[in-house]
């Protein structure tokens, strides 16, 4: 079985940065997304500039049924995923009391329930052959609460909390988990979860190529937990030092 690297939300963002990186590295790519007209237009491009094959899927993986089609696919097509990327997600912003509760669910679903299934079913082969890497995308959300981003922040401290028990249970396996957390970084994000012109992350100055080359080299090394910029990665640590409850308070009045 020839080897792949599967990047799931690979028609924009960091998600096509890392597939990009991951052609240029000489991988064969599996890449899923849910808007098929951009997932060929991906493909084209990758395929103008390397010599590796790439396949697509379009899907939307917050779909009760999406991983283990995903997972169907690749068998079908003799392909060992040997790096899983999980990188599709989304946020949402308001007040979760007046929020959309079914997108809500669905935001779940995909930032956690797929991530959680697509790495329970393609682990088994990779400790099988003693050789797989994955990087799952978490975020400076994932270090904190997150008033008028409630599930949002929470489903990132989930992918966080899961990498960092998942890294040591494999701890010898040849495989290895790494949780990259950017901060703010310019995807789309922040239209996609409604926030507003003036909030954190509308108009972001790091780029998805900044941060998928900083996960690409962590995932690379094996790093359990990757935090992407000095100014994030300073602000997490003194985090430690406040009292939950007032965190809670100083994110709702950034948030705002």
């Amino acid at each position: 079985m020839k080897k792949y690297t599967l990047v799931t939300g690979a028609s924009s963002g960091i998600g096509l940065a890392l597939a990009k990186i991951a052609a240029k590295e000489n991988r064969n790519l599996v890449l899923v997304a849910r808007d098929e007209k951009n997932l060929k237009s991906v493909k084209n491009q990758i395929l103008e500039h390397y010599k590796v094959g790439v396949e697509i899927l379009a899907i939307d993986l917050s779909k009760t049924d999406a991983a283990t089609r995903v997972y169907e696919f690749c068998e079908k097509n003799n392909i060992f995923i040997n790096e899983l990327i999980n990188n599709a997600g989304f946020g949402d912003y308001g007040n979760f009391n007046s929020s959309d509760i079914k997108k809500q669910l669905s935001m779940i679903d995909l930032n956690v329930r797929c991530l959680t299934e697509l790495t329970h079913l393609f682990l088994p082969a990779m400790i099988a052959q003693k050789s797989g890497r994955i990087l799952n995308l978490g975020s400076v959300a994932s270090f904190l609460p997150g008033p008028l981003m409630s599930v949002y922040f929470a489903s990132k401290n989930y992918v966080l909390s899961f990498s960092r028990a998942l890294s040591e249970e494999l701890r010898g396996t040849g495989v290895t988990v790494t949780c990259l957390c950017p901060g703010a970084t310019n995807t789309g994000f922040g239209k996609t979860a409604a926030v507003s012109d003036t909030h954190s992350t509308a108009h972001p100055k790091t780029t998805a190529d900044e941060v998928a080359h900083y996960g690409w080299y962590h995932l690379q090394q094996g790093t359990p937990v990757a935090i992407h910029g000095k100014g994030n990665q300073i602000s997490i640590f003194l985090t430690k030092f406040v009292p939950r409850n007032a965190l809670a308070k100083l994110v709702k009045v950034i948030q705002k």
